[in-house]
């Protein structure tokens, strides 16, 4: 079996499935151009039907890692099963905290290619635009937004808050603040994995790795740009967002899109005085 569960730190392992063989990830015949992370939370059957668009929409060599927080999340199961025909997927042990940004974070982490691109498990993005958003970050942009708000997108379903918010502050960044993207909200994003590495991820809790990045590359002045998506709400299962328990995480990343140019060192020393700060508060 070709899939692969990583229950320590980013570096390859061996699959961990009761009754499959122990195979590590040699089946692959040339390194990807893209890694595709799919942070995944109880998912269970509903990821066959994203894996099959998945793999028929990429046409780049790819991995694809599914990361879970736990072996016995019921994605897991699934995931192997697919596995056995697709040699191209793993799933992940995510060892660095719960949550969809620590997923996310592990991930990348793990990735072998130098773009890496995020994308739900819950079908809302179009695998179609993979390879576009890939293309545009092997060009030289740091991050490749698939935009729901510029000429050409669209959001359809969702709750109307969440979107109208999410459309206030992707604008109002764009036009203020000159973030290259209308939609630096959302998660479906292709990403430098250099770039990433070089300014880390600090979002520990939610999706706001989105606008995270999208602030960090604005502030480096590195290129952001975006392609047209139609992004539709989940048609099976109940979402995991929580807009009124992020909201201060993304208002956190939106102040820091405003500000001087800084080098990728003065982004984590600033970071990284952030946290120590929060840490010696009473």
């Amino acid at each position: 079996m070709d899939s692969i569960g990583l229950t320590g730190g980013p570096v390859d392992g061996l699959a961990n499935a009761a009754s499959a063989a122990r195979v590590p990830r040699t089946s692959v015949s040339e390194e990807p151009r893209i890694s595709i992370v799919i942070p995944a939370y109880n998912e269970d059957d509903a990821i066959i039907a994203v894996l099959d668009r998945m793999f028929e929409s990429v046409g780049l060599s790819c991995e694809v890692l599914v990361v879970v927080d736990s072996e016995d999340d019921s994605t897991v199961p699934v995931v192997v099963e697919y596995a056995q025909k697709e040699p191209r997927l793993r799933y992940l042990v995510n060892s660095y905290g719960r949550g969809p940004a620590n997923a996310i974070r592990y991930g990348i982490d793990s990735s072998a290619a130098a773009v890496a691109v995020v994308t739900m498990a819950d079908g809302c993005d179009d695998p179609r635009q993979i390879d576009d958003l890939a293309r545009l970050v092997e060009r030289g942009v740091a991050v490749a937004c698939a935009s729901r708000y510029m000429a050409g997108g669209q959001q359809v379903g969702g709750p109307f808050l969440k979107g109208f918010m999410s459309r206030l502050a992707g604008r109002s960044l764009r036009w203020l603040a000159h973030t290259g993207t209308r939609d630096a909200t959302n998660s479906f994003k292709g990403y430098s994995t250099e770039f990433v590495r070089q300014v880390g991820i600090d979002s520990r809790d939610g999706f706001e790795i989105g606008i995270e990045l999208t602030a960090k590359a604005k502030r480096m002045r590195l290129p952001v740009a975006e392609i047209p998506t139609i992004w539709l709400d989940r048609q099976a299962g109940v979402s995991n967002f929580k807009v009124a328990r992020w909201i201060p995480k993304y208002l956190r990343w939106y102040r820091f899109a405003f500000g001087p140019p800084l080098t990728a060192r003065q982004v984590r020393e600033r970071m990284s005085a952030k946290t120590s700060a929060a840490h010696s508060a009473p």
